[in-house]
């Protein structure tokens, strides 16, 4: 697993969301700052901690001029749900084959409950508007992922 660091050129994606609509991050390239961030599967408790935090921000990352684009490998439907049920506002993307995960370099091996596996581990990216990576985000607690994010657009 060999993650991208900041300055590094963002990968091109074209993904599904969960309306079924084709969503490209160069579609914001010039326009917005893009918190592409990756989480392991909807629905769970720290990913809907973490979805959450970021929906009640979302009026703050708008003032920051940036967009947030979640990440994961579930299917259009289950991430319809998550975004229905949890009342989400921002756009989420099917990665079913984990192309994404894999070119950010955040797939790769995972521990949990003395289980080893191949997962996407949590981290996100934020994409300048220039289409390059301004900063990682691999050290915050879900609970606090949003706070983390908006000291760091703030320059606080």
């Amino acid at each position: 697993m060999q993650m991208l660091t900041a300055g590094a050129a963002a990968p091109e994606f074209t993904l599904q969301d969960q309306n079924g609509e084709m969503v490209s991050l160069s579609q914001f390239k010039g326009k917005n700052k893009v918190l592409v961030y990756f989480y392991p599967k909807a629905m769970t408790p720290g990913c809907v901690t973490q979805a959450c935090s970021l929906r009640d921000s979302k009026g703050e990352l708008e003032a920051l001029n940036t967009v947030v684009l979640g990440l994961s490998p579930d299917p259009v439907k289950k991430l319809k749900g998550f975004e229905e049920k949890k009342e989400l506002n921002f756009t989420l993307l099917s990665d079913e084959d984990h192309a994404i995960a894999d070119a950010f370099g955040v797939w790769g091996p995972k521990k949990f409950m003395g289980r080893e596996f191949d997962g996407i581990h949590r981290i996100s990216f934020l994409v300048g508007e220039d289409g390059n990576i301004e900063h990682v985000f691999n050290k915050f607690k879900t609970k606090d992922h949003h706070d983390v994010v908006i000291s760091y657009l703030k320059g606080d």
